[in-house]
């Protein structure tokens, strides 16, 4: 898929000066906290936060990781994403894909990415464990 490839070709950035966000993230940021709150909005399901930040391979600090049941819930929680961060935190992505085919919507806030997947494509990708390093946080109600 192309959001692997797109990842596995950039190295971690440093955000844009000027930015609200240009302060170190951690698991509290509002960022995190917000992404974490829209996909609850929308019904998201098996939420789980990878904190990269030890990891020097890393291309963000943290990986945002979820579950929906078909591609219009795909839709629904990346536009919301998207919508509430813009809102809430003054940020646009720096990039997104897989809109087209809704099975993987990545949204990439340079060092925070969002993955939305239907559950087929979460089980034969397994981000988690291709990251098991990483410091894994459960955000499910």
């Amino acid at each position: 898929m192309e959001q692997l490839e797109s990842l596995s070709n950039r190295k971690k950035k440093s955000l844009p000066a000027g930015k609200a966000g240009a302060a170190r993230l951690t698991k509290n940021s509002k960022i995190i906290k917000t992404i974490i709150a829209a996909i609850q909005e929308k019904k998201g399901e098996y939420i789980i936060s990878l904190d990269l930040r030890k990891i020097n391979e890393a291309v963000a600090d943290f990986f945002i990781i979820c579950e929906a049941n078909n591609s219009t819930q795909v839709r629904a929680i990346a536009d919301n994403i998207e919508y509430r961060v813009e809102e809430n935190c003054d940020e646009k992505p720096y990039h997104h894909e897989g809109f087209q085919q809704l099975q993987w919507v990545l949204v990439d806030y340079v060092n925070v990415v969002v993955h939305v997947m239907l559950h087929e494509t979460r089980k034969f990708y397994q981000l988690e464990e291709m990251w098991s390093d990483a410091a894994a946080q459960e955000h499910n109600d």
